[in-house]
C-alpha cells in the first residue's frame, strides 16, 4: 500500500510540474475565442463627445442601436477614442466589441434619481441591500452571446462615491448598481481595462456561461462599502485570471443565490478557474459565498498573492442556506499582513427575509488547500462547521503560517475548528485535532512537497 501512495505522490508531482509550473503558463483563450469584428464605428459618429461635461448617453444608445439594426456576420465594433465620456446607463447588445482606446473613459452619471430600475434576481428574492427591485447596472447586458469589452487600458469609472455615501446615510431606497452586469449571456470576455469606483459590486456575470475575465484591474477605496471586485454567480465555464484587485470587499466572490430564493432557482456556480490575482482589501482575497444557495462546486484557485487583506480564504455560509460547497481546490497562495489566513465557517451572512427554512443546511466537503505561505498573519485558520453536520474532506497540505503577526506582547491562538473532518500534512503552526487525527486522514490524499 505504501508504495502506491507514494508513486501516487511522484505521479501528481510530475503532473504538477508539467501543467502549472513555471515553464508552463495556462491562459482561458480556449473557452471563448477573441474575434475580430468585420464592422466598425466610432462613438465619435453618433456625437460622441470626450470632454467630460457633456453627456453621451444618447450617442452610447444609437451607436448599439446602430450595431443591433447592421447584424453585421461576425459582428461590429464600437471605438471609443481617446477622451472622458460621461454617461447615463446603457445596454449592450449580441456580437459587439466595446473597445476603449488609450486614455479613454466612460465616466458614469451621477444623477442617482433617475437611475433606472429593474426587478430583483430570482435567485435572490429582493435587492441585495434593499427590499424591491435594483438600479440597473451602468453597463449592462441580458440574454446575449459574443460580447467583448476590452481596449488598450481605458477606463470604465463608476463615480460611486455618491452611492457610497447614500448608503453610509441610510438613504438608499433600492440596490445600488454594479458597474458592468451580464445576465443570462453566454461567450463573454472583458480584457485590457480598469475599473474604478463602482457603486456596488464591479463585475457581475450571473447565470451566465463561457466567460473569460483576463488582465484587468479593478481599483476602488478601502473604505468603500461591498465593492467586490468579480462575482460569479450562478454561472458556469468561467476563467478569471492576471489581475489586480484593490477594493473595499471581497477581490471574487462565487455565489449562488440567496436562501430560499436560490434554492428554488437551484442554478449552480460551477468550473470556475482563478489564477494569477494581486490584490489587497480589507474582507476577502477569494471568498466563497456567503450566498450558496445553488451550490457551488469544481472551482480552482491558484497561484493568488494576498497583502493587507482581512481574510487570505474564506468560505461562507449560514443556516438556511442550503445548497452545497464542494470540490474546491486551493493552490500556491501567499498573504502578507492579513487578520485570518484561512476560515471556514457556516455562521456568515444575513438573510433576505424571515422565509428561510432553519434545516437548510449547506453541504460543505472536499475543501483541498496545499502550498500556502502567510507571513504576518494574526490567526491562522478558524474551520467551524454546523453542529450535526461537519464540514468534511477539509484537506490541508503544505501550508506555513508560521510568521505570526504579534497581538499586543502575545500571539493569537494558531487555530480554531468544531464540527470539521479532514486532514493536514505539512501544516505550521500545528492545526486543530479535528484534522490532524489518523482516524480522519482517509478522507484526504495529501501531498507533502513543495514544487521546485
Amino acid at each position: 500500500m505504501w508504495r502506491f501512495g507514494l508513486s501516487l505522490i511522484i505521479c501528481f508531482h510530475l503532473w504538477m510540474k508539467c501543467c502549472i509550473g513555471a515553464d508552463h503558463v495556462e491562459t482561458c483563450s480556449g473557452i471563448v475565442p477573441m474575434r475580430n469584428r468585420s464592422g466598425r464605428i466610432s462613438i465619435a459618429d453618433f456625437g460622441g463627445v470626450g470632454n467630460g461635461e457633456t453627456l453621451n448617453t444618447k450617442a452610447f444608445r444609437a451607436a448599439i442601436n446602430e450595431i443591433e439594426r447592421l447584424k453585421r456576420v461576425g459582428g461590429t465594433l464600437l471605438y471609443i477614442p481617446a477622451g472622458v465620456y460621461l454617461t447615463e446607463t446603457f445596454n449592450l447588445t449580441s456580437h459587439m466589441t466595446l473597445f476603449l482606446a488609450k486614455d479613454a473613459v466612460i465616466k458614469a452619471s451621477q444623477d442617482t434619481i433617475n437611475w433606472p430600475l429593474v426587478n430583483p434576481l430570482p435567485t435572490y428574492g429582493r435587492g441585495r441591500e434593499r427590499p424591491g427591485g435594483r438600479y440597473i447596472s451602468f453597463i449592462h447586458g441580458d440574454g446575449l452571446q459574443d460580447v467583448i469589452i476590452t481596449g488598450e487600458n481605458g477606463t470604465i469609472e463608476g463615480q460611486g462615491a455618491v452611492w457610497w455615501n447614500m448608503w453610509r446615510q441610510r438613504t438608499l431606497k433600492f440596490t445600488r448598481p454594479n458597474l458592468v452586469e451580464f445576465m443570462n449571456s453566454k461567450e463573454i470576455i472583458i480584457s485590457n481595462l480598469i475599473f474604478k469606483n463602482s457603486p456596488f459590486w464591479n463585475i457581475h456575470p450571473v447565470y451566465c456561461s463561457n466567460v473569460v475575465i483576463q488582465n484587468v484591474t479593478i481599483l476602488a477605496p478601502r473604505d468603500s462599502p461591498n465593492t467586490d471586485g468579480i462575482d460569479p454567480d450562478s454561472s458556469s465555464n468561467i476563467c478569471i485570471e492576471d489581475l489586480y484587485v484593490s477594493t473595499g470587499d471581497d477581490l471574487v466572490a462565487v455565489k449562488s443565490g440567496w436562501d430560499e430564493y436560490g434554492i428554488a432557482y437551484g442554478r449552480p456556480s460551477s468550473n470556475i478557474t482563478i489564477r494569477r490575482l494581486t490584490g489587497s482589501s480589507p474582507f476577502a482575497g477569494i471568498a466563497i459565498g456567503s450566498e450558496v444557495s445553488g451550490g457551488v462546486q469544481n472551482i480552482l484557485v491558484e497561484h493568488v498573492n494576498l497583502y493587507n487583506m482581512g481574510f487570505g480564504i474564506h468560505i461562507k455560509t449560514n443556516i438556511g442556506r442550503g445548497g452545497f460547497i464542494k470540490n474546491i481546490t486551493f493552490f500556491d497562495i501567499y498573504m502578507e499582513n492579513v487578520r485570518t489566513g484561512i476560515r471556514i465557517a457556516g455562521n456568515v451572512g444575513d438573510h433576505p427575509d424571515d422565509k428561510f427554512d432553519p434545516n437548510a443546511i449547506s453541504v460543505v466537503k472536499g475543501i483541498n488547500i496545499t502550498l500556502v505561505l502567510g507571513k504576518k498573519v494574526l490567526q491562522p485558520g478558524m474551520i467551524h462547521g454546523f453542529k450535526g453536520c461537519p464540514f468534511t474532506g477539509i484537506c490541508l497540505s503544505n501550508v506555513n503560517m508560521n510568521d505570526q503577526a504579534p497581538v499586543g506582547n502575545r500571539r493569537n491562538d494558531p487555530w480554531q475548528c468544531s464540527d470539521v473532518t479532514g486532514a493536514a500534512i505539512g501544516v505550521s503552526p500545528l492545526p486543530c485535532a479535528e484534522l490532524t487525527s489518523a482516524a480522519q486522514a482517509g478522507e484526504c490524499v495529501l501531498f507533502p512537497f513543495e514544487l521546485d
